[in-house]
């Protein structure tokens, strides 16, 4: 494996975690030069730049809710003299995307906190033009995902349910139903079983886990003596996972594909 990817800050980032998932999302979304493409939930905008380089004569638009995200998006896009990519911050469930204008949907990981997914899958479906495809990586159940349970273990904490749920559209039922409900049709679900990369060493990993949400909410709501045994306990079971190559964990997603009839 190639050396791990790092934010600008030296610190490890989403892309360096997700880069086993890039090669399978950007193949299944097979970009056509001329293709327009919005890419959902597009955070600092590796997955939109990867996409712009292959769509050369199409666009390319990313969106996310998070103004710091997009603001490094648009720096890192203009640095590598993208003219055919833009992004917008905005809520992609809500927001007017232009009406049957794109030829591509795709989401890596940026559709499963959506509060409304059948209204805001219908206002994806609207933006694709007729035959236009959706490709899109969501995180199967709790328990496929190893990372998952070694970090809940280590915490000893349950599931918090009053934040955002990454698995909301890990039930391929579920899944179905809902792209069912907001127009899609061809809908399709295929296991993808590659690793996640959490950095070269355990400090980097347990930098890195210590900043996942669910980590800092857990370890905050405990006293400081349970926090540090709780922060040992999930070292070790970072140093479990260490190779020659780095920190890995097994995880399971879906690639999910659909059309708009």
């Amino acid at each position: 494996m190639t050396a791990p990817r790092r934010g600008s800050s030296g610190a490890l980032d989403y892309d360096a975690e997700l880069r086993r998932h890039d090669a399978v999302l950007r193949e299944a979304c097979a970009i056509g030069a001329s293709d327009h493409v919005v890419d959902i939930g597009c955070g600092t905008g590796h997955t939109t730049r990867q996409a712009a380089r292959l769509a050369r004569d199409g666009s390319v638009l990313g969106i996310d809710v998070s103004a710091t995200a997009i603001d490094e998006a648009r720096r890192l896009a203009r640095a590598d003299a993208l003219g055919n990519v833009s992004f917008v911050c905005a809520d992609a469930q809500v927001h007017p995307l232009p009406s049957g204008h794109f030829d591509l949907a795709m989401s890596r990981f940026g559709t499963m906190f959506f509060g409304d997914a059948t209204a805001g899958f219908a206002n994806i479906v609207r933006a694709l033009r007729p035959d236009g495809r959706l490709v899109m990586l969501v995180w199967q159940a709790p328990h496929r995902n190893e990372w998952d349970v070694a970090i809940r273990r280590a915490l000893e904490a349950d599931a918090d349910r009053t934040a955002p749920d990454p698995f909301s559209l890990a039930d391929p039922a579920t899944v179905t139903e809902v792209l069912g409900a907001a127009g899609f049709a061809h809908i399709a679900l295929t296991d993808v079983a590659e690793p996640v990369f959490y950095g070269p060493d355990v400090d980097t990993a347990l930098a890195w886990v210590g900043g996942f949400t669910a980590t800092s909410r857990a370890l905050g709501g405990l006293g400081p003596a349970a926090a540090d045994a709780a922060t040992e306990r999930l070292r070790d079971a970072l140093a479990a996972h260490l190779g020659a190559d780095g920190v890995w964990f097994g995880s399971r997603a879906w690639l999910v594909t659909a059309r708009r009839p």
